[in-house]
């Protein structure tokens, strides 16, 4: 038979395991704050702050960083040849009267300039710039008697080939269309700009460009949040030199619900550093007061650490410890309600049906 004393006595096994651990091994299962977080640091080594913030070292790329170069300059080295989709400037003396040929165009795929009727189209794809404007005087002679045509490149294909996005890949580079790659990990926005002129002056005269960083998804800082369970959520935001404590907290879903005040931030340190960096968030001064003395300036690598409620916390830890006793408990209360059945069946089977 199953004994119903089991139940008192397990449950005051658990409940006395729990104040032993409570007691011998602290609360930092619940809340890593201490208050040693509160002594000042030397002036020297104050952190930034919202109305002190300081400008972060020159950007180094890193992958996967998003780049945006715009040509500015790009002429081609002599002798060039006309690629489709280039942009030819086509002037042409002698034409019938009222149907002149004067403006720009455009070389189709095929490698085409249609100048329409009657004048019909020329090929000048693959021809450099005095070789088209034989090919046009040629192609013109069927209708005009001596036509004196001038043609300039007006704009390359190439340019808008180059102009536009670039994602800093996994090695470091940018592949800049059919021209080659360009290393450009580790450099700042002037040396990429200068190495890539460096290599379109191998394809064109005197080339200018101009690069900027669009995207910063390297450098970023992260809110840790301790939730319930002890599980922890972490988010990801892009930095760009300007962002508080104050501002991440805006960053985030108020869905969450963050019932804690006790925040703190925690500044990257060199791997083989035995110094933990920890700034403590003083929630009530910054939001109510407008206290500008814990809304650190954000630095890339801070973590901003929220601590979940200690009632909370609590309970959850508390669920953790006792919840194994219940399901053994619900097993063992299983087990003698299907042994109480099976002791019972059959005892009054064919009551009513005896003769």
């Amino acid at each position: 038979m199953h004994n119903p004393r089991i139940y008192p006595i397990t449950v005051a096994c658990v409940l006395a395991a729990w104040l032993g651990i409570m007691a011998f091994g602290g609360c930092k299962a619940v809340d890593f704050y201490t208050p040693t977080l509160q002594t000042p640091a030397p002036p020297e080594l104050e952190p930034p702050r919202e109305l002190a913030k300081v400008s972060l070292p020159t950007y180094r790329i890193k992958p996967p960083d998003l780049l945006q170069i715009e040509v500015l300059k790009l002429v081609p080295r002599e002798p060039y040849h006309i690629e489709p989709y280039d942009v030819l400037l086509i002037r042409v003396a002698g034409t019938l009267p009222n149907l002149p040929i004067d403006g720009y165009f455009l070389v189709a795929e095929d490698g085409l300039v249609t100048f329409g009727p009657p004048y019909g189209t020329a090929h000048v794809a693959g021809l450099t710039i005095e070789e088209a404007a034989k090919e046009i005087t040629r192609s013109l002679g069927t209708i005009l008697s001596q036509p004196e045509v001038s043609v300039q490149l007006a704009r390359s294909a190439g340019v808008e080939q180059l102009s536009g996005e670039y994602l800093v890949e996994p090695e470091g580079i940018i592949r800049l269309q059919g021209y080659g790659i360009v290393h450009v990990a580790g450099k700042t926005v002037t040396e990429v700009r200068r190495d890539v002129e460096e290599l379109l002056a191998r394809y064109f005269d005197s080339p200018q460009v101009g690069v900027d960083v669009i995207g910063y998804n390297s450098d970023c800082y992260y809110v840790i949040i301790a939730g319930a369970r002890n599980a922890e959520s972490i988010q990801r935001f892009p930095i760009t030199g300007n962002e508080t404590v104050l501002d991440a907290l805006a960053s985030l879903d108020i869905q969450q619900g963050i019932t804690s005040k006790t925040i703190w931030v925690a500044r990257a340190a060199p791997g083989n550093s035995c110094v933990e960096q920890l700034l403590p968030v003083d929630w009530d001064a910054i939001a109510r007061g407008g206290s500008t003395a814990t809304n650190y300036q954000l630095l890339p690598g801070d973590r901003l650490y929220i601590v979940d409620d200690n009632l909370v916390a609590a309970n959850d830890f508390i669920g953790v410890l006792t919840r194994p006793v219940e399901r053994l408990l619900s097993v063992g209360a299983l087990g003698t309600s299907f042994t109480r059945r099976a002791q019972t069946l059959g005892r009054y089977y064919g009551r009513y049906y005896l003769p």
